[in-house]
């Protein structure tokens, strides 16, 4: 009876997990792709391979640092779009696949196509009827043109919520606003090239002659002269006549390529900040520029380089080659370009989704090698298990690796690198635990450990759609204490959330009865969760003094009871406990565990809650995936209530034993 019991444990815990991790992937599946059919662009076309490749690893200045055309281009999507990449029914009924690359490409060289697509993630119907725009679903993906029909409306309401105070808008007043903001955005990259698509026209009595806006830039000496001489002259009101619809025109087709792209490189090494096309025009017009030669043939190039994409796409590549090099030179020499092709062989490899896929099959694995119990074919999943463990494992360390040489910086930086970094290093932990003790249930937690904080790193990625190898603020970028407070208080916490992991394959083990009443087995995994403790409260003691060090250098004091301060002192103090009550006798082995797993909702606190309170130094302005953080207490307080159900059933069965 006892076997069938053991079996039938394992084989409901399988099917518990199953559902858990299917519910997992599948939301960060569904939450990146679009609704209904994919959306038609008739004759639309697909560049042709060697045209991205070309663009993609064109160097630009964003966010502070030198970034690779494909980088900007993936986070640009990833924030309008929800995704990187979307889906289109072309010419002919088929369907086609647009990466970054090819859709910021279709924006700047092909504004007509590029109206149609579905750009921008709605995911508020209520947005749309707000603005007047008929909706397609309550979730869905529109394009400029279905958008700019209630262009008018919206931007009405964006000015009126933003007067709001943040914390009283409703969600779709946010979403208003947001939709705006990407509304813009996008416009601004949609209408960069305008100054190079159309000719300027130039009125000489009744005769009117077309030209590009560099030639007319070569002649702004001559034209500034006129005008001198005319003021003196008295000639004013003729001037303004014959002069003010061109000023006005140039600083229209200015501004509209004043933000986005910033591509061209300062000869002058001294000058940190690189030029849009806008600050170019206007510099040459304004007679600022320093070298007013080398930037009128630079815009010559990139007129020549737009028109092209308009025609023919080699001539596209051969003038667009001849442009790069230019660019490439420039940024060599300033020492700018030697990260930019590492960053491009980063994203396209995507180490952390084929990890991701890796720990999928390791879960799925172990799943099947846990319901199978012992036996060959058990044993067989256990070696296929750690393999895939391993490989994920290694390929989140090469990952991380390439981020630090590309960031020239420690790991741990940001939220996003303490979900990866927590990731790889929690996997690590469990393997080593698995490596002293050989019982197979650290094995089997790994994979699973490193499968959930891989999905939610994709799915805060999405949420927060900023490139996360950006500088950081001044007080925050240092290495030295970057290296030391913030990579050991990360530790801190992979070693929390392992304890508190091995604690709810604990409270599983003894309610499903996946151990046959294995002492051993439960003595084994008792002392994994209290080594994992030990380790955490050191480490976060050691972080949290060395965060007070770094604080006093920064800010002047030591502690100032800021939220993030307290979350890393509750660790240590809730930690602590454990282990006191642990060496006094007041927990056992049960006490043990379910104050573990109560320790994750306290490192979950310290790590990602903080974020939403809106205060404090340590506040990073994040506040998407308030949903997950409670669902993830949430299935806390069932294993702690699960846990002292189990509890509750065994006291009461040795009562009836003992009666008997």
């Amino acid at each position: 009876m006892q076997s069938k019991s053991f079996a039938w444990g394992r084989w409901v815990f399988a099917l518990i997990a199953v559902v858990g991790l299917g519910w997992a992937f599948m939301s960060m599946l569904v939450d990146q792709m679009p609704k209904g059919a994919a959306q038609k662009v008739s004759e639309y076309q697909k560049w042709e391979k060697e045209s991205v490749e070309l663009l993609e690893s064109l160097a630009l200045q964003d966010g502070g640092r030198i970034k690779p055309f494909s980088t900007y281009a993936g986070f640009q999507m990833l924030q309008l779009h929800g995704a990187r990449s979307m889906k289109i029914e072309g010419k002919g009924g088929e369907i086609l696949k647009i990466k970054p690359t090819e859709w910021l490409m279709d924006t700047l060289f092909r504004p007509d196509f590029a109206r149609d697509l579905p750009t921008f993630r709605v995911d508020n119907s209520h947005v749309l009827e707000a603005i007047g725009v008929q909706a397609k679903g309550r979730r869905d993906r529109y394009s400029y043109s279905e958008i700019q029909k209630g262009e008018k409306k919206l931007f009405e309401l964006a000015i009126g919520y933003n007067a709001l105070d943040k914390k009283k808008r409703e969600p779709v007043q946010q979403q208003i606003l947001d939709l705006a903001q990407n509304f813009r955005t996008y416009e601004s990259l949609l209408y960069y090239f305008r100054f190079a698509q159309t000719k300027i026209e130039l009125k000489h009595a009744d005769k009117v002659t077309e030209t590009d806006l560099s030639a007319l830039l070569s002649f702004f000496p001559v034209i500034i002269q006129e005008i001198n001489k005319a003021q003196k002259e008295g000639r004013q009101e003729e001037i303004n006549e014959k002069f003010t619809p061109l000023f006005q025109e140039l600083e229209l087709r200015a501004n509209s390529s004043k933000h986005g792209l910033f591509l061209f490189p300062p000869k002058d090494v001294a000058e940190i900040q690189w030029l849009s096309s806008g600050n170019v025009i206007m510099q040459v017009a304004t007679r600022e520029a320093k070298d007013p030669e080398t930037m009128l043939n630079d815009l010559k190039s990139l007129e020549t380089v737009v028109r092209a994409a308009a025609t023919s796409e080699t001539d596209f590549r051969k003038e667009f080659s001849y442009l790069k090099e230019k660019l490439n030179q420039r940024a060599d020499a300033r020492g700018e370009l030697k990260k930019v092709g590492m960053e491009v062989s980063y994203f396209k490899k995507d180490y952390f989704l084929k990890a991701l896929v890796w720990f999928l099959v390791g879960s799925i694995s172990a799943l099947s090698m846990w319901a199978l119990g012992a036996g060959l074919f058990s044993k067989v999943l256990s070696w296929v298990t750690l393999g895939s463990t391993i490989i994920g494992l290694i390929l989140c360390t090469v990952a991380i690796v390439i981020r630090c040489l590309i960031m020239g910086r420690p790991p741990v930086a940001n939220l996003y690198d303490t979900v990866i970094f927590i990731g790889a290093t929690g996997v690590f932990f469990a393997l080593l635990i698995e490596w002293m003790n050989r019982q197979r249930f650290a094995l089997g937690i790994a994979p699973i450990l490193g499968l959930g904080l891989l999905i939610l790193a994709r799915r805060y990625e999405v949420g927060d759609a900023g490139d996360h190898l950006d500088p950081l603020v001044a007080v925050l970028n240092s290495n030295f204490w970057l290296a030391t407070h913030v990579i050991t208080i990360t530790l801190g916490y992979s070693g929390g959330l392992l304890a508190a992991l091995l604690s709810c394959a604990y409270v599983l083990m003894r309610g499903l009865n996946l151990d046959g009443q294995n002492k051993e087995l439960r003595r084994s995994l008792t002392k994994a969760v209290y080594g994992c403790i030990c380790l955490t409260v050191f480490l976060s003691l050691v972080g949290t003094v060395l965060g007070g060090i770094w604080a006093n250098y920064s800010w002047g004091r030591f502690w100032g009871w800021d939220p993030k301060e307290n979350g890393a002192l509750m660790i240590v103090l809730w930690t602590l406990a454990i282990l006191h009550a642990r060496l006094g006798g007041i927990i056992k082995e049960w006490g043990l565990h379910l104050a573990s797993i109560f320790t994750a909702c306290v490192v979950a606190f310290s790590w990602w809650h903080v974020n939403f309170l809106g205060v404090g130094l340590h506040n990073y302005g994040f506040t998407a995936g308030k949903d997950t953080i409670w669902n993830f207490y949430g299935v806390m307080l069932v294993f702690i209530l699960f846990g002292v159900g189990v509890i509750l059933v065994e006291q009461s069965s040795k009562k009836k034993v003992a009666k008997a």
